[in-house]
């Protein structure tokens, strides 16, 4: 690395010797040997080599970091989405049961006039065919309503046994004060994934100068420094002071082209990682220019939902009167208001994709569209 590296060294041994390895005509000695030892080495970085593997490093370390981002985006957003699921079908139950409620009072009427000999008996059964649909509807929006406990409780790190569903209604969600139409290139550059593609480039350019610089010689200079001894409490005497200074160098004469290969595969690895890159790049885009096509059908649904809520509210409150001065009769109330129920389910549907796709865009910008700064 750019820094001296420094080892130290403790042992101890019993060893017998052969003075006869040297020439010397003696008999063997057994004795016990300790040693201690203190080694630094500095490799000279001539050709870059440790500094584009710390660089390298480091863009790893970015990577994993912009990966750590990109999960807590990801899980923000799953969050968010399923509260307003969790919401819109709550918001759906209680329309539904209103719904319910007014057919059976339907039902009930219209059987009255059917015993009067005032309607037909197919009005009937048609009132219970829609009250029957409406009680199929039930059981599915409240499995959904399970499980989207089950799995808030799973994105807050807890059991589901162990779930607090919030008590929300798609009414207390607000939209942004306000949301972008067009979004600049530098938001979507922001987003981790983005980020974490572009670090696993800069790793992998950095591992093309690493391959690169092992073709060439190194050099190390190196010292140490230390004692010995055949006894430990003499370990630290002047007689048993050891050191050693020196440098080498290291040449690859051969090695049957694995660094070659070695270097073309850092190469190819790269070209990867760019290809990886651009298609990320071009994803984030899509995804982004998708969900503002989105958003902008959503707000036309929604505004057309509205409306419709909006008159059908306002042919109840008409029907009502004309009902209260007997113009009207209480069968058209009902009709009337299981029409407004029926427009608000609409709306709660219309306003939880509204929201979701919204939830959606703060995810595809990286975590909003605001100044970074400020956020």
């Amino acid at each position: 690395m750019f820094y001296p590296q420094a080892d130290a060294q403790a042992g101890a041994s019993r060893q017998r010797y052969v003075p006869l390895r040297t020439g010397a005509n003696l008999p063997a000695s057994i004795f016990n040997l300790f040693t201690l030892s203190t080694t630094v080495s500095y490799a000279l970085d001539i050709w870059g080599g440790e500094r584009r593997n710390v660089e390298g490093l480091a863009a790893q370390a970015d990577a994993q970091r912009h990966a750590l981002a990109a999960a807590r985006l990801t899980l923000a957003a799953n969050v968010v989405n399923t509260m307003i699921a969790r919401a819109a079908y709550a918001d759906e139950i209680a329309v539904t049961r209103e719904l319910i409620a007014l057919t059976d009072e339907q039902i009930r009427l219209t059987r009255a006039q059917v015993n009067a000999g005032a309607s037909a008996y197919s009005a009937v059964l048609s009132l219970e065919a829609a009250r029957a649909s409406l009680d199929a509807s039930l059981p599915a929006l409240e499995q959904k309503t399970g499980e989207a406990d089950d799995l808030l409780a799973t994105l807050a790190g807890r059991y589901p046994a162990e779930r607090a569903p919030p008590e929300l209604s798609l009414a207390e969600i607000a939209l942004p004060a306000e949301l972008p139409q067009t979004v600049p290139s530098e938001l979507v550059r922001r987003r981790p994934d983005i980020l974490q593609a572009e670090a696993a480039l800069h790793a992998a350019s950095a591992n093309i100068g690493v391959a690169t610089a092992a073709l060439f010689p190194g050099v190390t200079l190196s010292a140490s420094g230390g004692f010995d001894a055949t006894r430990a409490s003499a370990l630290f005497g002047a007689a048993g002071k050891t050191w050693s200074v020196g440098a080498s160098i290291t040449a690859p004469l051969f090695h049957g082209g694995a660094l070659w290969y070695q270097r073309k595969a850092a190469i190819d690895a790269f070209d990867e990682s760019s290809a990886a890159y651009r298609q990320t790049v071009l994803s984030a885009f899509a995804q982004v220019a998708d969900t503002l096509r989105a958003l902008d059908h959503d707000a036309a649904a929604l505004d057309a939902q509205s409306r419709a809520t909006d008159a059908a509210r306002e042919a109840l409150r008409l029907v009502t009167i004309e009902f209260e001065t007997g113009a009207a009769g209480y069968l058209q109330v009902l009709a009337a208001d299981q029409q407004y129920r029926q427009a608000r389910l609409a709306w709660v549907q219309a306003s939880a994709q509204r929201l979701q796709d919204t939830v959606a865009l703060y995810a595809a910008l990286g975590g909003g569209w605001g100044d970074s700064r400020q956020r």
